[in-house]
C-alpha cells in the first residue's frame, strides 16, 4: 500500500527474491481448512504469481487479487483466467459485493496506517465460517531496518525523508487479543525465518523492494547514490 508521498512499486524488484518471500504466503495457507469456499479474496495481491496459487488450492473457487499499485496490478494481468481477476483497489475502501468465504493478504496490513482498525470491517465481509488469514512481517528491529531510519534521519537526507511513512506491525498477541474480542476463533503464531541471500548487496537488495522502497523514492536526484553508498 502507498503512503502520503504516493511511492510506486516496481514488480521486478519485489521479485528478485520471489522464493523467499512466498515462504510465509504458503506457510499461511497451509493452515487455512477452508474445503470447497466459492469467493476468495487476496488483499494486497502484488505481481499476482501467489493470488494464482489460490485457483489451484481451491479449483471451483472465483478469485480476485486487489491491489493499490497499477504497476502491480498491470504485472499481475498475465496471470488472469476464466476464475481469476485483478483490480486496483484500496483495502480501506475494499467492500465485497458479496461475502467472502476466505480471505488472504500476505505482507500487506503492515503498509496501512492504524491497520488493526480494518480488523472489524475484514471480519465483517466473511461469510459464516469464513477464513481470515494474513501475515505481517516481524522485522523492523533487525539491523537493517534500524539502519535505514537512523540513515533517513541524517542531515544530508532528513529534509526529503521526513514525511516517509514507515511500515509497522504488532505482535501476535495483540493480534489475537483484537480478532477474539471480533468473536473469531484465532490460531496465532510466529515464525522466524533465516534467508541465505545471494547475489550482489542481497539484505539491500532485499529490502529495496519492500521496507526501504519509500525512503529511496522520497531522495531527491544525485541524493539516493549517496544513500545507497
Amino acid at each position: 500500500m502507498v503512503g502520503p508521498l504516493q511511492a510506486s512499486w516496481d514488480p521486478a524488484t519485489y521479485l528478485r527474491y520471489a522464493d523467499e518471500r512466498s515462504r510465509p504466503f504458503f506457510d499461511l495457507l497451509a493452515r487455512v481448512g477452508a474445503d470447497a469456499p466459492g469467493r476468495v479474496a487476496d488483499l494486497g495481491c502484488g505481481p499476482g504469481r501467489l493470488t494464482a496459487a489460490l485457483t489451484e488450492r481451491w479449483p471451483n473457487a472465483q478469485v480476485e487479487g486487489i491491489d493499490s499499485s497499477p504497476d502491480m496490478i498491470a504485472a499481475a494481468a498475465e496471470h488472469e483466467s476464466a476464475r481469476l481477476a485483478f483490480r486496483v483497489a484500496e483495502v480501506t475502501r475494499w467492500a465485497p459485493e458479496a461475502p467472502v468465504d476466505v480471505i488472504v493478504s500476505n505482507a500487506m496490513l503492515q503498509w496501512v496506517p492504524d491497520h488493526r482498525a480494518l480488523l472489524p470491517s475484514l471480519v465483517g465481509a466473511l461469510a459464516d465460517d469464513g477464513w481470515l488469514a494474513f501475515q505481517v512481517p516481524g522485522n523492523f528491529g533487525e539491523p537493517s531496518h534500524r539502519l535505514l531510519r537512523r540513515l533517513a534521519a541524517d542531515p544530508r537526507f532528513a529534509e526529503s525523508t521526513r514525511d516517509v511513512e514507515y511500515p509497522s506491525a504488532s505482535d501476535a498477541e495483540a493480534y489475537l487479543t483484537d480478532l477474539s474480542t471480533l468473536g473469531c476463533s484465532v490460531e496465532a503464531w510466529e515464525t522466524t525465518y533465516l534467508h541465505v541471500l545471494t547475489g550482489p548487496d542481497p539484505v539491500f537488495g532485499w529490502i529495496s523492494g519492500t521496507g526501504a522502497r519509500p525512503v529511496l523514492q522520497a531522495l531527491g536526484e544525485g541524493q539516493r547514490e549517496e544513500f545507497e553508498a
